[in-house]
């Protein structure tokens, strides 16, 4: 066998919670396989790297990662690099998700390149240190903004390109055709190389014109669609059908993801039901986005006040894919935030009633290899061989820790290469 660039021994696979070793070579893992000694590691084990009676293989570097968990690198899949951070400008709370987008918007004029980028490294350097090392973005392209912000994030995917694999949606925050101008711009971002089209239909004057032009246009490039779908508590907003027929209509089956879909958390069982066969019948991936969620919805009621989430269980045992987000950090929309995927696995958690072990194991699959999946990249089949050798080592007993304690210690690889720790 040829030496590896890395041999990582004696570190708990947060799928099994076997003791494992994992080798990595020229980007890729070569094998995750269990460690009979854990612990072995440093000269020692490079001394006895030759032998051939169940030794370690020889390796360039050995990293003794007993009593760390070793999970596929995170995955953010629905952030607001450009909104983040603009707590301190706001004039006040947002009341409802309507004015947090009024209030969002009127804070555009005052938007530069600089700051734009300023506030997009200060997130993205959190992400990478927690161990994110995929993200994508939403992008937001307005006549206010014309390209400014996606000019900004191209730049942001090539510098960061070592540490964070970025993807950018071309997203119409204020609507396409309540904004003109803005279909030829995101044209524009679309011919510039975005990584998938995104919509926002219910704030926009059509919303079935909106999501048509959308998957149009998503057709036109062969890009994937990434829509912000059915926020709100009324059980009667349900895009979401127009979404599953859509998706079939262009054969996009498996390309399309839905974030927030909290009205369908209002509705009927049987209705509830019925839209999640479809999105599971149609590929449709969910998203949801509990800091955001929770905290805009469910302002209208009095009493029994709703969670404001989709129904994520209920549409899991569906067979939907479904992983979470954490969409905006301290602005408007969300006035808190760290960009740790695993804050918001716990706010899940909590949230959706997941607190067996069986699921904390699942809300990590949710922020790594069901994420991948999500976002069509690579990485799907978590920490096995042939995958790319993303991942982080997390300093913990196990997956439970790794959920409900976020321990801030941990190491980072990206691409084969350690880039934090």
């Amino acid at each position: 066998m040829n030496e590896l660039d890395w041999l990582l021994r004696g570190c708990r696979s947060a799928a099994t919670g076997e003791i494992v070793q994992i080798g990595i070579r020229e980007g890729r893992i070569e094998f995750v396989r269990p460690d009979a000694r854990p612990g072995v590691a440093g000269p020692a084990a490079l001394a006895d790297s030759a032998d051939t009676s169940g030794g370690p293989p020889k390796a360039k570097r050995v990293f003794d990662a007993s009593g760390y968990v070793a999970l596929p690198g995170l995955v953010e899949t629905h952030i607001h690099l450009d909104k983040a951070f603009l707590t301190e400008r706001m004039p006040g709370e947002a009341a409802d998700l309507k004015e947090a987008i009024a209030m969002t918007a009127a804070l555009k004029g005052g938007y530069s390149p600089e700051d734009i980028g300023a506030r997009s490294r200060r997130l993205l350097d959190r992400a990478s240190r927690f161990g994110v090392t995929r993200m994508r973005t939403q992008v937001e392209i307005d006549p206010i903004l014309r390209l400014m912000s996606w000019e900004s994030a191209a730049g942001l995917k090539k510098e960061y390109a070592g540490r964070i694999e970025l993807q950018l949606v071309a997203f119409p925050q204020e609507g396409i055709f309540w904004q003109p101008g803005t279909a030829e711009l995101l044209e524009e971002a679309a011919r510039a190389g975005a990584d998938a089209i995104g919509g926002v239909p219910y704030n926009d004057r059509d919303s079935l014109e909106h999501l048509d032009y959308v998957f149009r246009l998503a057709e036109s490039f062969g890009l994937p669609v990434d829509l912000h779908l059915d926020f709100s508590d009324d059980p009667e907003q349900l895009a979401i059908a127009d979404v599953i027929e859509l998706t079939k209509k262009f054969g996009l089956q498996g390309k399309v993801a839905v974030g927030h879909l909290t009205s369908l958390g209002s509705a009927e069982p049987d209705t509830a039901r019925r839209i999640a066969a479809g999105m599971a019948e149609a590929g449709i991936h969910a998203m949801t986005l509990p800091a955001t969620d929770l905290y805009l919805n469910g302002r209208q009621d009095a009493y029994r006040v709703r969670r404001g989430l989709t129904p994520v269980k209920l549409l899991l045992d569906a067979g939907v894919n479904v992983v979470f987000g954490s969409n905006n950090v301290r602005n408007a929309f969300t006035p808190f935030g760290t960009g740790d995927p695993l804050d918001i696995a716990l706010l899940l958690g909590q949230t959706a009633h997941m607190g067996s072990a069986r699921e904390a194991r699942l809300l990590a699959e949710m922020c790594t290899s069901r994420a991948a999946e999500a976002l069509g990249s690579r990485g799907t089949k978590g920490l096995e061989e042939g995958e790319p050798a993303d991942l982080v080592l997390v300093k913990a007993d196990g997956i439970l820790d790794v959920v409900y304690d976020r321990p801030r210690e941990r190491i980072v690889w990206k691409g084969g290469r350690r880039i934090q720790g």
